[in-house]
């Protein structure tokens, strides 16, 4: 059985179950179904993240869109972010090689139309054009692309241009590179704008940097390179840039999601778009005029980013507890404009967060500390299926069981179901339990004024949801 999947954003799994023929039919199913769509351009450009089985699998990309009448176009290694500028300029699609932070045994594919990322309608019609490509037939030879080296100096100069020269001057930045595909783009944008950008821990193996999950190695790497006071804060990406990673001046990892808030504000948006997984400090601290909360992935923010823009917002934007910022308008930066880009982004909340910093005149930490955002914590059950998830998924959809099943820990109040069932607690705390799209696991998320209050809190719900579970089946 195959392990490739469409999860929260893009088609994943093993590398011997993409490499070669499967990923010629994945993206010949693309261009059959979504690429039609595409307008007058019959281009599609190709980039890919710095795994090992990345260049093969973009090559195989290039020789299925030759293969469906299309011109394909190598950008090469590049952040995903600056994949979707290029295909927004050519007005034509896009297809990134990569797995984003997973371990380099995976890679993925995700797929791009001119307008943006796919939606989940848009998993739906590859899938069903996937039937039609012969998946056991060998793929054609192979294609040369056109090459098209300057793709990423177009995504630089979107922020050279975008924000003033200094708005960075005398801030000393630890650059964590590692296999960042935009690893040597940071050092150049952040010197671009002022800033002391220093390289450290550039590796040649990929290292899975997840921004949400961190690994313990990478959590002491980093506080022993800002336990030296040399730096204001640290910065890096996951494999394919669309993931920002923020240490503050103490060596301590700053939330997705408060990076997010931070750099919402610094643009001054009115309205923001986040998951479910969010913290609630978004809508107390934000003092934006609304915030619209929605399933978890992409897809779900840039539906409701459309939404927003429909009913009339000016400034939107949205971003994930992963940090991805995405910017769904036009934005106005003093006397500049920044375009919108509607995808995950990694280099915009890394410039705005540094730029907020030196804004404020206090230090990262500083500058969290004033939000007054709480903690968060996180954990799973894993081999869960999801019938069994989704029994007591249901039963906390009901008022009379949420209260008893809650009792021992506090008294609900607010109830979001758009996304597992997410319920507000008295004393400021929430706990969300959710299935994982992409998994047979059950989810656990909480909130609360301390990381003890917040993991006590993680623990109790998987330990009472096992036992509800376990109930059941019986």
């Amino acid at each position: 059985m195959s392990s490739l999947k469409f999860g929260t954003s893009g088609l994943r799994g093993l590398v011997t179950d993409l490499v070669g023929q499967p990923s010629f039919a994945y993206a010949a199913a693309f261009f059959a179904s979504v690429g039609k769509e595409m307008g007058t351009s019959r281009e599609v450009v190709i980039g890919r993240d710095l795994r090992n089985s990345s260049a093969g699998i973009a090559a195989t990309v290039a020789t299925a869109a030759a293969a469906a009448g299309l011109t394909a176009i190598d950008c090469g290694p590049l952040p995903t972010p600056a994949l979707a500028l290029e295909a927004r300029r050519r007005g034509s699609c896009a297809v990134m090689v990569t797995g984003s932070h997973i371990p380099e045994d995976r890679n993925g594919l995700k797929f791009y139309r001119a307008d943006g990322e796919i939606t989940k309608a848009d998993e739906a019609a590859i899938l069903a054009a996937l039937g039609e490509v012969a998946t056991g037939a060998p793929a054609p030879p192979a294609v040369a692309a056109r090459q098209e080296p300057d793709a990423i100096a177009r995504y630089r100069r979107r922020y050279l241009d975008a924000f003033n020269a200094d708005v960075l001057s005398g801030q000393k930045i630890a650059v964590y590179q590692q296999s960042s595909v935009a690893r040597d783009l940071l050092i150049d944008v952040l010197a671009g704008f002022g800033a002391s950008a220093v390289p450290i821990g550039r590796s040649e193996s990929f290292v899975p940097i997840d921004t949400e999950a961190y690994r313990p190695e990478d959590v002491a790497f980093i506080r022993e390179v800002m336990a030296s006071g040399d730096f204001d804060a640290l910065v890096t990406t996951d494999g394919d840039a669309d993931r920002p990673l923020i240490a503050d001046g103490t060596g301590r990892i700053v939330r997705g999601d408060v990076l997010g808030l931070i750099t919402a504000r610094y643009l001054g948006a009115d309205t923001v778009v986040v998951p479910v997984t969010a913290g609630s400090a978004i809508e107390r601290a934000g003092g934006f005029q609304q915030v619209l909360r929605t399933k978890v992935g992409s897809p779900f923010v840039i539906a409701g980013m459309e939404q927003a823009a429909r009913d009339g917002a000016k400034v939107i934007c949205g971003f994930e507890a992963n940090g991805g910022f995405l910017l769904g308008s036009d934005c106005p930066i003093g006397d500049k404009v920044l375009p919108a880009l509607p995808t995950r982004d990694a280099v915009l909340p890394i410039l705005a967060t540094l730029a907020a910093v030196r804004e404020a005149a206090m230090p990262l930490a500083d500058l969290v500390v004033t939000l007054d955002v709480g903690e968060t914590a996180s954990n799973r059950l894993p081999n869960v299926a999801a019938e069994r998830s989704g029994a007591l998924l249901r039963q906390l959809t009901d008022e009379t069981f949420r209260r008893e099943f809650l009792r021992p820990v506090g008294v609900p109040q607010a109830v979001d179901e758009q996304d597992g069932v997410r319920i507000g607690l008295d004393g400021e705390r929430t706990i969300h339990f959710r299935a994982s799209g992409n998994a047979p696991e059950l989810r656990c998320y909480a909130e609360a004024k301390s990381a003890e209050a917040a993991e006590d809190l993680v623990r109790w719900g998987l330990a009472a949801a096992a036992a509800v579970m376990d109930g059941n089946a019986k």
